[in-house]
């Protein structure tokens, strides 16, 4: 597995990511109803308003604009904005589901060594990007040359770690 760089902080994984939202409750419905996120417990000692959701292994945390008038607005999707991005098992299956909403979205391929990458983006209620992709068929090599564990990979071995274990126990 990759180490952290000397001197780099000692970190295990990412924990969330915060949107600041023009309305809480048209985020949180569009987190939950699109992208199957489940609402969590958010400490009540916050003095702001916003909402907490947890699914695939990360935090979304949704955070009430204090002047959400002022909040600039995004209407073109641009692949190369910030965004975060979403392993799926069907594209066609989740471009279906977007048609079926109605929600925007820009499909783009990447190829790399005959491998191609496809990708969705569109936009959540406020602007923020959501990539929706295949990328796990893209290895993940490290410039270092030590070995990098992706998603899939981790599971992988780790089924056949324990298969290995069964059988010479």
């Amino acid at each position: 597995m990759l180490s952290s760089a000397a001197g780099a902080l000692p970190l295990a994984s990412l924990n969330h990511i915060s949107i600041v939202c023009r309305s809480v409750e048209a985020s949180l419905d569009f987190y939950q109803n699109v992208l199957g996120f489940v609402p969590i417990r958010r400490p009540g000692s916050f003095d702001f308003d916003g909402a907490w959701l947890f699914n695939y292994g990360i935090g979304v945390h949704l955070l009430q604009s204090e002047d959400p008038e002022k909040m600039p607005r995004k209407r073109e999707i641009n692949p190369k904005d910030n965004h975060i991005s979403f392993q799926c098992e069907s594209l066609a299956s989740v471009e279906k589901k977007l048609a079926e909403l109605g929600i925007a979205y820009v499909q783009r391929c990447v190829e790399e060594g005959g491998i191609n990458v496809d990708q969705l983006f569109f936009h959540d209620p406020d602007g923020f990007m959501i990539e929706i992709c295949n990328c796990d068929n893209l290895p993940v090599i490290s410039l270092s040359g030590e070995p990098v564990m992706a998603c899939k990979r981790v599971a992988s071995l780790v089924a056949q770690k324990q298969q290995h274990q069964q059988t010479t126990a």
